[in-house]
């Protein structure tokens, strides 16, 4: 039996963290054995490469769309999504786009803005649904950024279900984000400053990249000083493709893939993040998020919806948001869930986001079958990018959510935790991810980011200006891919960068 059959059914059969990373908030229809045999062939990795996979074109399965030549291309619903699923898509993107005003307004259903907030709309941040971008400097603000901000914990504050949960609390003057801007007579939170130094690194074939080095500080502060002991992590804006992909995958998938001990001497040891769902009362396995913080897209679209907008829903009821209890003046300002709705963004309302963000689909492949590109993938294989940048996964079989079910998709990643090293570290611990752990992201669409966002700047702070600075940075676990990379011939590594653009 093959090694990955036989852990993937030893999986299944055993009891998962003490029974609690399962899937039974989906609507499941359990895969057979034989099912489960056909799915460990098709996702074997590729060991031949003159060729593309089969189906390697459909990164999204059945529900991948035409790759559009415009900034529209991670704005369309999923291929085989049906007319009337499509209209509610449609009221979802309408909610995503909509711009909330202060309240008290006449346009009741759009008020409750604030009090502070880092945006005014889900689509202010995810511009085309596409990556955010550091500011830039005497030219923008940093909607599409910010810093997460908390402080230690002690072991009263953790959660006792999840093993080596590491306990953080709100900072206690700020919350859990800063926000930067901010209704009249509340001062904002404060402005965000970032420096760079730029580092020199040799290449072979007598090329150099250059990479720069990000300092972050929390300037202008308008409630006072931070606590000594702050930890503050700076987050762009990800792209918004395939999400309901992603929450389909079945957690035995991704769990197969972890090895914390590293048994097999590979040098990687993904880890799962294991963390509280508010929406399921229970823990769940992180999968959303630049450190896997989010068990579902949507608590991922509520804490949006509370700590970039200021927006109450029933996930997150308070209608000030992010204010936290030193911020009095923000608490006791006017907020927008005094009507029909209950909240500033009801049950309805949260689901047609949900749905939207679900559906946001995956745009096909470019050029799988141009040897450029193929002889990309053969290198992108044999430096071992695939430890952690997982080719493919088949979904769960769902009852009624067509558009995800059962589907082969090509995401590359692992949706694990990982020591990326020093060099990308925040210090700042969410759950059981530590503060040098990331979770890998996932590459399909990555080559769209200039076409769709307009810039080429990457990783969870943007500080990489190209995909070669990306994989520069990588440390840690990934330090071998990072420097076989350096040393390669310099065509293999412009194969290499032409096989992601081509995701």
């Amino acid at each position: 039996m093959p090694l990955r059959l036989a852990s993937l059914l030893a999986l299944l059969a055993a009891p998962l963290a003490a029974q609690t990373l399962t899937d039974d908030h989906l609507p499941v229809v359990p895969r057979t054995p034989e099912e489960a045999a056909r799915i460990a062939a098709v996702t074997a990795p590729a060991t031949e490469f003159s060729a593309p996979e089969a189906f390697e074109q459909n990164a999204g399965g059945a529900a991948t769309v035409r790759r559009r030549g415009n900034a529209d291309a991670f704005s369309q619903p999923s291929g085989n999504i049906d007319f009337a699923r499509e209209l509610d898509f449609k009221l979802g993107n309408g909610l995503f786009r909509k711009l909330w005003v202060s309240s008290p307004s006449s346009t009741l259903a759009s008020d409750g803005l604030g009090p502070l907030y880092n945006a005014r709309s889900c689509q202010r941040c995810h511009l085309k649904d596409g990556r955010g971008h550091p500011p830039v400097p005497g030219e923008d603000d940093g909607t599409t950024m910010f810093l997460r901000v908390s402080i230690p914990g002690t072991p009263e504050d953790g959660i006792e279900e999840i093993a080596d949960y590491i306990a953080t609390l709100p900072e206690p003057t700020y919350g859990g984000q800063m926000q930067d801007h901010s209704l009249p007579g509340i001062p904002a939170e404060y402005r965000l400053g970032i420096t760079y130094e730029e580092i020199h690194v040799p290449l072979s074939g007598g090329e150099t990249a250059s990479l720069r080095a990000p300092t972050y500080t929390a300037e202008n502060l308008g409630w006072g000083p931070l606590h000594p002991q702050a930890m503050l992590s700076p987050r762009v804006a990800p792209q918004m493709i395939g999400l309901g992909l992603i929450e389909a995958i079945p957690a035995a998938d991704i769990l197969a893939n972890a090895d914390e001990n590293d048994a097999n001497n590979d040098g990687i040891s993904g880890r799962a993040n294991i963390v509280w769902s508010l929406e399921f009362d229970k823990p769940m396995l992180g999968r959303f998020g630049l450190k896997a913080g989010m068990p579902t897209i949507k608590e991922q679209s509520a804490a949006a919806f509370a700590g970039d907008i200021g927006i109450s829903s029933p996930l997150h009821p308070d209608g000030f948001g992010d204010c936290a209890l030193a911020q009095a003046a923000c608490q006791q300002a006017p907020h927008g869930d005094q009507d029909a709705r209950g909240f500033e963004i009801g049950a309805d309302g949260l689901d047609l986001v949900t749905f939207y963000s679900r559906n946001l689909a995956v745009p096909a492949r470019a050029a799988v079958d141009d040897p450029q590109v193929l002889r990309g993938k053969a290198v992108f294989y044999e430096t071992g990018c695939t430890a952690c940048h997982t080719p493919k996964f088949v979904t769960h079989r769902l009852d009624g959510q067509p558009e995800q079910s059962f589907q082969l998709i090509w995401p590359y990643s692992d949706f694990l935790l990982h020591d990326m090293g020093e060099g990308l570290a925040d210090h700042r611990p969410e759950a059981r991810a530590t503060g040098t752990e990331w979770r890998t992201a996932p590459l399909w669409g990555i080559g769209l980011t200039s076409q769709v966002s307009g810039h080429t700047l990457f990783l969870h702070d943007g500080r990489a200006r190209s995909l070669l600075e990306a994989i520069l940075w990588h440390g840690g676990e990934a330090q071998a891919q990072r420097d076989a990379v350096v040393e390669m011939a310099p065509a293999d590594r412009a194969a290499l960068i032409t096989y992601l653009e081509s995701l």
